[in-house]
């Protein structure tokens, strides 16, 4: 009789969801129950009304988060942020994307599996509404499997209506993030035709969220998602992770009755197997880039243990360095000097966002005009203005000299900024020709809204010289 080799080298070489032709394995994880589960599943649902809650929350009659991409108008609790704003945003987007790098070196892929809503629509929504209509995985199988039947019909029909409604719930409230929900409300309740473009894009999104939790799945997190790919970048033997503990459940062997035990505490029960989402045997080793720490091995791995009377924790929350030499997970130099860019991070953009000014202003003198000489002696130049209301307030708009002295005569008679929008004006700069020092003097203006200096702005102003 021949006898099997097995290739330890290359046990890895392929991801659980595809087989050797390439073609696609459709996995059929197993419900799972414990404790991880119960607190995922509180986290969840509290992440879950907020995001649906959000965009109805307001701060100062402003959304809570706004991402008006369209508009290039971003609102974040409450403050609005125009593209003038765009350094603050980018000091926040490299402050979060360095938290990110930072809580994976120490904690691993936590946050896909607790946090990130694609897990959580997956696992905590699309999957339940799979399990209930259809039943736990063996079921699953059974009914892929069985011919077209009546029963076969009305239950994917019915799971697929509920992954439809659901998928335009998402899309709607993904749309309101970005337009706001005044503007969503004036698409559904409005006449088709004056909205195509708004509709065009609710029935995209509903198709792409459809798509992606009836069909593309898993395949987000171990193929598309970056975060997946960049983690054995991030991550080394000291960050911890879910792990098998190999020192106490190997060598494995099945439980038998009546013999006495020799071999490590895995019983070779499948188990954390048959629960993973993405389809991947745990024990195969840590850092696996389809893992994404969501504790169900460790739920179903803490049953069996329960049950034949071993104790829990044989897959547990550990680095790949403690389960080899048997110590505790320590806070590495790496860590630390990560924690010190954080912060510092952190606070400057707590500083950009506490020195922000509310509006902003650009005085230019109009291009290709010259300066104009009064019968008094005064010299007049013509300006153009542009500013930018960062509130939910309209407010009037004055402009007065305030180095050297002079005088401004709008074209207009006045300039009203409105809410959250920008307005426009052209106006003359009056001043005596004695007081300029040159062909070129900066002089500085003040924008007034009532008696309020709400910005200050330096520019040229040109002269006949001396």
């Amino acid at each position: 009789m021949s006898q099997v080799v097995v290739d330890h080298d290359a046990f890895r070489d392929t991801i659980a969801t595809v087989d050797k032709d390439g073609k696609r394995v459709w996995v059929y994880p197993k419900k799972p129950s414990g404790k991880f589960y119960n607190y995922r599943k509180l986290v969840s649902y509290g992440f879950l009304a907020l995001l649906f809650i959000g965009p109805f929350l307001k701060i100062n009659d402003l959304p809570v988060l706004m991402l008006n991409l369209p508009e290039r108008k971003f609102i974040i609790m409450g403050m609005i942020f125009w593209p003038q704003d765009f350094f603050i945003l980018l000091v926040g987007f490299m402050a979060f994307v360095l938290f990110i790098i930072l809580f994976t070196i120490v904690f691993g892929r936590v946050f896909c599996g607790w946090v990130c809503p694609q897990t959580i629509f997956m696992e905590m929504v699309f999957r339940r509404i799979e399990y209930w209509i259809e039943g736990d995985f063996n079921k699953q199988k059974a009914l892929d499997k069985a011919p077209l039947t009546f029963e076969k019909f009305w239950k994917k029909s019915l799971k697929h209506l509920a992954f439809l409604a659901i998928s335009f719930v998402i899309a709607n409230t993904f749309l309101a993030y970005i337009i706001g929900v005044e503007e969503l409300q004036k698409i559904v309740t409005d006449a088709p035709a004056n909205h195509v473009g708004g509709l065009s894009s609710m029935v995209i999104f509903t198709g792409i969220f459809y798509g992606v939790f009836a069909r593309f799945r898993e395949q987000v997190c171990t193929i598309v998602c970056p975060y997946g790919r960049l983690q054995g970048v991030m991550m080394d033997k000291k960050t911890s992770v879910i792990a098998y503990d190999y020192v106490r459940g190997e060598p494995r062997e099945k439980l038998r009755k009546n013999v006495e035990r020799t071999a490590g505490d895995c019983i070779d029960c499948h188990q954390c197997v048959s629960v993973c989402p993405t389809g991947i045997d745990i024990r195969n080793g840590a850092q696996q880039m389809e893992c994404i720490n969501c504790t169900a091995c460790i739920d179903a791995c803490n049953n069996i243990m329960d049950l034949i009377g071993k104790p829990q924790n044989l897959i547990k929350y550990s680095s790949e360095e403690s389960i080899a030499l048997g110590t505790p997970t320590r806070f590495t130099a790496r860590m630390k000097s990560y924690t010190v860019v954080l912060v510092l991070l952190m606070a400057g953009f707590v500083a950009l966002l506490v020195t922000r000014s509310n509006v902003d202003a650009t005085v230019l003198r109009t291009p290709g005009m010259l300066y104009q000489k009064k019968e008094n002696g005064h010299i007049s130049n013509l300006y153009n203005i542009s500013v930018i209301n960062k509130t939910n307030a309209p407010m009037p708009i004055t402009v007065k000299v305030l180095r050297p002295a002079g005088k401004v005569k709008l074209v207009r008679n006045e300039m009203v900024l409105p809410a959250q929008g920008i307005t426009e004006g052209v106006f003359f700069v009056e001043i005596d020709g004695q007081k300029l020092s040159g062909m070129s003097t900066e002089i500085e203006l003040g924008v007034y809204s009532g008696d309020e200096l709400i910005s200050k702005e330096k520019t040229k102003f040109l002269g006949p010289g001396k």
